[in-house]
C-alpha cells in the first residue's frame, strides 16, 4: 500500500512536469519576427504585440526596428532568403512596387480585416500591375499647419478662416523679430508637403487629380504653375537661406518658439509632445490662396502597412498577425500609443490634435498628390518637384520652368489613362 502510494505521489508530479513543461513549450511553439523602420516606438510596438500573444498563446512576436535611412537595404536584402523577417512594415504607393514585382511578398486578398480600409487606403498596398494586396495599412498621415498658441496669443492673432488672415499672421509675426513660417528647404523632401498644404486649393486638388490622371491635363496647367508661384510668394516669410535649413533645425525653431508655425504631417505630433511638452499646440487647415479653384484641403495618404514575407517558415501564424493588424483593436491601440492616425473603421483618437487632423483629412479630403500617384516610376514626382523648388528658391528657376521640369520627368514613365 506504501509502495502503491509513493508510485502515484510520483507519478502525479510527472504528470504535473509535463504538463508545466508543455505549457512552456507551448509559449515559444512559434516566433513571429516583425521587422521595421520604426525605432523610435519599439516600446509601444512591444505593448501591442503584448495584446496579441495575450490572446494567442504559444505565438511571441519579436518586433525589430531598423534605422529609418537604412531600412530598404536591409529589407531587401532580408527578403531573399534565410534569417529574414516574417511579418515587414512596408513603405506605401510606388515604392513597394519592387518587392512585389520580386514575389517577395504573399498575397493577401482572402484576409478579411481588409474590409476596414476603403479602397483609396489599400491603394497604397496595392499591385500596381495586378492589383492584389500585399499589406494590412496601419497609418495614415495629413497636411496642415501647426502653430503654438501662447505665441498666437502674444502676437494678438486667431487661426486664420481667409488668405488675408494667414498672410496677416505671418506679418505679425516678422514684424515681432519672429521668423513667421519654420518650414526648411535642404531636406527636398519637405517642399511637395509645403506645396500641397498650401496650394493643393489653387491648383483644383481631386479635381486636378483625377483631370491629370486621365490625360485631360498636365502638370503644365497654369493653375498647377499658379500653385507653384504661391510658394514663391512665401519665401519671404520662410528662413533666411531657407535652402540650408535642415528639417530638423526647422522643427527646433518651431519647438524653441522662434517660429509661430511650421506646415507639416500629422506624424510630427509625437515629435511636438516628446520634445516640447509644454508648449500648446493647435492646427488649422491653411486657407485658399487668391483665385483658388476650390476650398480647403487636408490632403493625406497611406503611410503604410504590413505584410507576410514570401519565404516565411510561419506562413499562417504571419498571416493571422497581420489579419490582427486590421482590425480595429489594433488600431485603436496604434493611435493610442504610437500617436498616429489609423485608417481602420471604427478608431477615434483621445488625443485633440490628432482627432482635429483626421476629422480635418474626413471633411476636407484630398490625396498627397505626387506622393500617392507619382511614385510608380523613376523619377519620381516628389523627387523632381523637391529639387526644382530648392532652385526656384535660390533664383534659378521660374514656377513655370519648375512645372515644366516635372511634366518633363513624369513623362519619362507616366502614361494617362486616355493613352493606355
Amino acid at each position: 500500500m506504501q509502495k502503491k502510494t509513493r508510485f502515484t505521489a510520483v507519478a502525479l508530479l510527472a504528470i504535473m512536469l509535463l504538463v508545466i513543461m508543455g505549457s512552456v513549450v507551448a509559449q515559444g511553439d512559434v516566433t513571429i519576427t516583425v521587422w521595421s523602420w520604426r525605432t523610435e516606438d519599439e516600446d509601444a510596438y512591444n505593448e501591442i504585440f503584448a495584446v496579441y500573444e495575450a490572446a494567442n498563446p504559444g505565438v511571441n512576436v519579436e518586433f525589430v526596428p531598423f534605422v529609418n535611412t537604412d531600412y530598404n537595404n536591409i529589407l531587401a536584402t532580408g527578403l531573399t532568403g534565410e534569417g529574414g523577417p516574417d511579418v515587414v512594415q512596408l513603405r506605401a504607393y510606388g515604392s513597394l512596387q519592387p518587392l512585389i514585382e520580386a514575389g517577395q511578398l504573399l498575397p493577401l486578398d482572402d484576409l478579411s480585416t481588409l474590409e476596414n480600409f476603403t479602397p483609396a487606403i489599400l491603394k497604397g498596398s496595392q499591385g500596381i500591375q495586378d492589383g492584389h494586396i500585399y499589406g494590412v495599412p496601419f497609418g495614415v498621415q495629413a497636411l496642415g499647419a501647426f502653430y503654438n498658441v501662447g505665441m498666437f496669443e502674444e502676437l494678438g492673432v486667431s487661426e486664420p478662416e481667409t488668405w488675408e488672415d494667414f498672410i496677416a499672421i505671418l506679418d505679425a509675426a516678422a514684424a515681432a523679430g519672429y521668423i513667421p513660417l519654420a518650414n526648411p528647404a535642404k531636406d527636398s523632401w519637405m517642399l511637395p508637403i509645403l506645396h500641397d498644404a498650401v496650394a493643393a486649393p489653387r491648383y483644383g486638388g481631386p479635381e486636378f487629380e483625377a483631370a491629370v490622371l486621365a490625360g485631360e491635363t498636365n502638370f503644365n496647367d497654369p493653375n498647377y504653375v499658379a500653385s507653384i508661384a504661391v510658394l514663391q510668394d512665401l519665401q519671404p516669410y520662410l528662413p533666411p537661406d531657407v535652402v540650408g535649413v535642415a528639417y530638423n533645425d526647422a522643427r527646433t525653431l518651431f519647438i524653441t518658439g522662434l517660429s509661430p508655425i511650421f506646415i507639416g504631417g500629422s506624424f510630427e505630433i509625437g515629435f511636438w509632445q516628446s520634445e516640447a511638452p509644454d508648449m500648446e499646440v493647435g492646427m488649422f487647415m491653411v486657407p485658399p490662396p487668391p483665385d483658388s479653384l476650390a476650398g480647403s484641403f487636408v490632403p493625406s495618404w497611406m503611410d503604410g502597412s504590413y505584410g507576410v514575407n514570401a519565404l516565411t517558415d510561419s506562413p499562417e501564424a504571419s498571416l493571422a498577425l497581420v489579419e490582427w493588424m486590421g482590425t480595429q483593436e489594433f488600431g485603436q491601440l496604434f493611435t493610442d500609443k504610437i500617436h498616429q492616425i489609423s485608417p481602420a473603421a471604427g478608431v477615434v483618437s483621445s488625443d485633440p490634435l490628432l482627432a482635429e487632423f483626421a476629422a480635418g483629412m474626413t471633411e476636407n479630403p484630398a490625396s498627397y498628390l505626387l506622393l500617392v500617384n507619382f511614385r510608380y516610376g523613376d523619377p519620381s514626382g516628389t523627387t523632381v518637384l523637391g529639387n526644382e523648388l530648392q532652385r526656384m528658391f535660390l533664383g534659378e528657376v521660374t514656377p513655370e520652368e519648375v512645372a515644366a521640369a516635372l511634366q518633363t520627368g513624369m513623362e519619362q514613365w507616366f502614361v494617362p489613362a486616355n493613352a493606355e
